[in-house]
């Protein structure tokens, strides 16, 4: 590709200075960029070219730390321009493409259209878009090939099933959904990538990966941070709106799915959405009772956080089919936690018969850090030295740093260049968004009406998910990485 158009809508917002704009510098410190692109930020703030490239110039510097060179900068902000205007005006779209028209010189230019707005703002943008995206991918005009459009939207894509399906028709009918990118940043990082490779190319690994081997999964994602200044989102969403239904479901898929027949988006796509429609789903306020327990950290000073908003989770999922039928897979996810940490634990069953008295066995784990000490560690068993067959867990690490000595890019640099090449694989189509939704709304609706259970800040949620644990025959694995 020679030449490309990204436009980010909402660019005065933090999602902009924070983390779109410094992936798009170190995309261009690596060349990885078209020979010829331009970066043209949208937003009703007033800025001049000059005001935003320095407004820009100190967040990206701040966020990129090491990486920052004035002299890139200087060369890359040459491609850095502003567009003052309110999109969710109607009238606001056509004066806009003469603009870009002009500044690509009228040559075919595949355009890349990235929604960094509140959810609110994407139907009129689409709407006012659609006029000057074409549907199909390449088309013949006047002799000249017409490039290619395509939009990328943020979560939260809806906030139940119906606001999902809603904003889906939407979509399909301005937009073709080989142009829809719905991103979802997990699935940009490099471990979670990592899993198809661990997976499908190692055959130490495959022939165990199922209900024969495999007794549980954990899954968790937790932050040491509080919902803080969230709030008005956080008490319309709470936890598993938040994580469940986008990043947590993105990994299970990933942990679950069946071997695509290929690389490619629509057969990886294919293979993650029989997975999320395999899903067991609880139809009775009984089931969820079962399956999930909540819980809301205490913090007086946060008043402004409603009491039945739950901040922690925890769900035990089963997928009924042929490779996982019977084998739990339990999701959790909380604020105010001990640390930052997203992990997947597979837990493999007991050996059939134990004939080692001496010790403390622990049942073998595979540990998968996705984020932030990306790697891999594997806690088998093993004879402690020097005494009479007394057995003890052993560790081997995996490290991505310290096996290829480079720096783990952010997920925002992967997701945005797959976007500009039209490669979707890691993104969410319309029907796996639905699936998951489906699921998360039969526990919301069944969910009782009792509070959440109360945990203290800084620990791994109320000591409940524990005891819940323990009485469906299992335990967490807690592991907070060492950076």
């Amino acid at each position: 590709m020679e030449r490309s158009s990204i436009v980010i809508f909402g660019a005065s917002g933090d999602l902009t200075s924070r983390k779109l704009i410094p992936a798009l510098y170190r995309l261009f410190i690596k060349k990885r960029l078209p020979p010829e692109f331009r970066i043209v930020g949208v937003s009703r703030s007033h800025f001049s070219d000059e005001s935003w490239r320095d407004t820009l110039s100190t967040s990206t510097q701040q966020f990129v730390k090491k990486d920052f060179r004035e002299e890139t900068w200087k060369s890359f902000e040459k491609h850095v321009f502003y567009y003052s205007g309110d999109a969710s005006q109607s009238d606001f779209f056509a004066p806009f493409d003469a603009f870009l028209t002009q500044m690509e010189k009228h040559a075919p230019t595949p355009r890349l259209y990235y929604l960094a707005t509140a959810p609110t703002l994407y139907v009129p943008i689409v709407r006012g878009l659609a006029p000057y995206m074409q549907r199909e991918k390449m088309v013949e005009i006047d002799g000249r090939p017409t490039p290619e459009r395509r939009i990328v939207l943020e979560k939260p894509f809806g906030r139940d099933l119906k606001t999902a399906r809603d904003l889906n028709a939407i979509l399909h009918d301005n937009l073709d959904e080989r142009q829809i990118f719905r991103i979802d940043h997990y699935l940009g990082k490099e471990t979670a990538q990592n899993l198809m490779v661990f997976r499908f190319a190692n055959a130490v690994f495959e022939p165990i990966w199922n209900r024969n081997y495999i007794e549980n999964i954990q899954i968790t994602a937790n932050e040491e941070t509080l919902v803080g200044k969230r709030y008005p989102y956080y008490n319309q969403s709470g936890v598993l709106r938040d994580m469940f239904q986008n990043h947590l479901f993105q990994l299970m898929t990933l942990v679950a799915m069946e071997p695509p027949v290929r690389f490619d988006a629509d057969a990886v796509r294919d293979e993650k959405v029989k997975t999320l429609q395999a899903v067991r789903i609880y139809r009775t306020a009984e089931e969820v009772q079962e399956n999930a327990t909540f819980g809301r950290y205490s913090n007086p000073e946060e008043e402004t956080l409603s009491p039945n908003v739950a901040t922690f989770a925890a769900v035990r999922f089963f997928i009924d089919n042929w490779r996982w039928q019977g084998v739990p897979f339990f999701l959790r996810s909380g604020k105010g936690m001990s640390c930052r940490t997203t992990q997947i634990v597979i837990q493999f069953r007991r050996p059939p018969h134990l004939m080692f008295s001496k010790g403390v066995f622990q049942p073998n784990r595979l540990l998968i850090q996705i984020q932030p000490a990306e790697g891999i560690q594997l806690y088998f068993q093993s004879k402690i030295p020097d005494t009479n067959m007394e057995i003890g867990q052993a560790e081997l690490h995996f490290n991505f740093l310290r096996s290829f000595q480079k720096e783990m890019p952010d997920g925002y640099e992967r997701l945005i260049l797959d976007a500009i090449h039209g490669d979707a694989s890691l993104f969410a189509r319309s029907d796996e968004v639905e699936s998951a939704w489906q699921i998360i709304d039969a526990i919301l609706s069944k969910r009782q009406d009792a509070l959440p259970y109360p945990y203290e800040i800084g620990g791994w949620g109320p000591e409940e998910s524990q005891i819940w644990m323990q009485n469906l025959g299992a335990t967490w694995f807690n592991s907070c990485p060492v950076l």
